[in-house]
């Protein structure tokens, strides 16, 4: 059998093979034994880390038309964590959505608007960073809320069409049409809110129709563009409850502005040149897009620009009309949407303008003079007759 010397304080020691192997054994438990007992520890270590669920998370309605507070306190049993920060992972959405919005953050409080004509539903659920539990992230349990207003009166009493439009972003203007099953004695009121209001307010200017509210037109908004803007028309009626409608919207995605004018068309060979004038108002000049109907002859196209100015190569340089209307809307820099301005007047150019001028004018006289030398021959042609008829009666005359 094999042997092995080994050196140990200047003697030797004669081990054989199946020594060495049982000591070798002997070894890899011992290693075996340590990473058990170290995984095990950090498993044990991250089972004991629990955290509780933010308390008393609940939905308040404030009375502004559909914005509302999503509010809660920390979890009970922080002690052991007043070292880490503790976050909140927060989901929200209207009831029919099918996508849930979500924010992360350290706050008891976070705010947003919702349309109340659907319920509300929200979850949260605390969060510890992986340096307050060994490298993983701990997570509680969801805590969840609700929230619907209270439903009064049958759905075919809201008010149906509603319309709102924000004239060259200066002028807030709303309509309606009744509920198809309201009562004649109906009628409904308009309440708004935006922030920057200390309180709801009511339409003061109404529109009406047979003394029935149809619509509001609303005084001058100061700070109201680039928010959300709330407005609830509720109604009222002795014979019947009448269902409140709500609606949310910013204004720069309603503005209407005005039409361009002041159109100009020039032409220098085949290339021709539009241009218009900036429409009046306070929209920026930067915040408009335009579209242009472009007609040459029988054939017609639209095109699109960002400046107030266009150039168009015609298709045939014997072109004998050329004409163009121009509408303007806010574009993607300004608004996520707008509504297109009514389009301009039309301006026009017309080739050989002193053909048609000529034609215009001779013609007519052509026409004329044909007819004053037919009526000139026919005369000079009865008044020879008639002297011949003269002529021959003094020639018979005895006398």
């Amino acid at each position: 059998m094999r042997t092995l010397q080994l050196e140990q304080s200047g003697n030797f020691k004669v081990l054989n093979l199946r020594e060495m192997a049982f000591i070798h054994l002997d070894i890899r438990c011992l290693y075996t034994l340590l990473i058990c007992t170290a995984f095990g520890s950090t498993l044990s270590s991250n089972a004991e880390i629990k955290v509780n669920p933010p308390q008393d998370f609940q939905i308040v309605d404030p009375g502004y038309l559909g914005y509302l507070y999503l509010q809660w306190q920390p979890p009970v049993s922080l002690d052991n964590f007043n070292k880490c920060t503790v976050e909140y992972e927060l989901k929200y959405r209207n009831v029919d959505s099918e996508s849930w919005r979500t924010i992360i953050t350290k706050n008891l409080l976070y705010k947003d608007g919702f349309d109340l004509n659907k319920g509300v539903e929200a979850k949260i659920h605390t969060l510890l960073p992986r340096q307050c539990t060994n490298g993983s992230e701990v997570q509680s349990s969801w805590s969840e809320a609700t929230y619907w207003i209270s439903s009064q009166g049958n759905l075919d009493t809201k008010i149906q069409d509603m319309d709102c439009v924000y004239y060259n972003w200066q002028y807030l203007l709303c309509s309606w049409k009744p509920g198809m099953g309201a009562h004649l004695d109906s009628n409904y009121r308009l309440y708004y809110w935006y922030e920057g209001l200390d309180h709801v307010l009511e339409c003061i200017d109404y529109i009406q129709a047979k003394g029935k509210n149809i619509g509001c037109r609303f005084p001058y908004l100061e700070s109201s563009d680039y928010k959300d803007f709330y407005i609830c028309v509720n109604g009222s009626s002795e014979s019947q409850l009448i269902r409140p409608s709500y609606f949310i919207f910013q204004l720069q995605n309603i503005v209407k502005p005005l039409p361009p004018d002041y159109l100009s068309l020039t032409m220098k060979n085949s290339e021709v040149n539009l241009k218009w004038s900036i429409p009046r108002g306070p929209i920026p000049a930067k915040c408009l897009i335009y579209e242009i109907e472009f007609t040459e002859d029988d054939t017609a196209w639209v095109t699109t620009t960002i400046e107030n100015e266009i150039y168009i190569t015609r298709t045939s340089n014997e072109s004998l009309q050329l004409c163009f209307l121009v509408r303007s809307k806010m574009n993607i820099y300004c608004a996520d949407d707008g509504i297109w301005s009514e389009w301009s007047d039309e301006q026009c150019w017309k080739g050989d303008i002193w053909k048609e001028i000529l034609l215009f004018f001779l013609v007519p006289f052509v026409l004329v003079s044909l007819f004053v030398l037919i009526v000139t021959c026919t005369l000079l042609y009865k008044q020879r007759n008639l002297l011949k008829m003269v002529f021959h009666t003094e020639k018979r005359s005895p006398f």
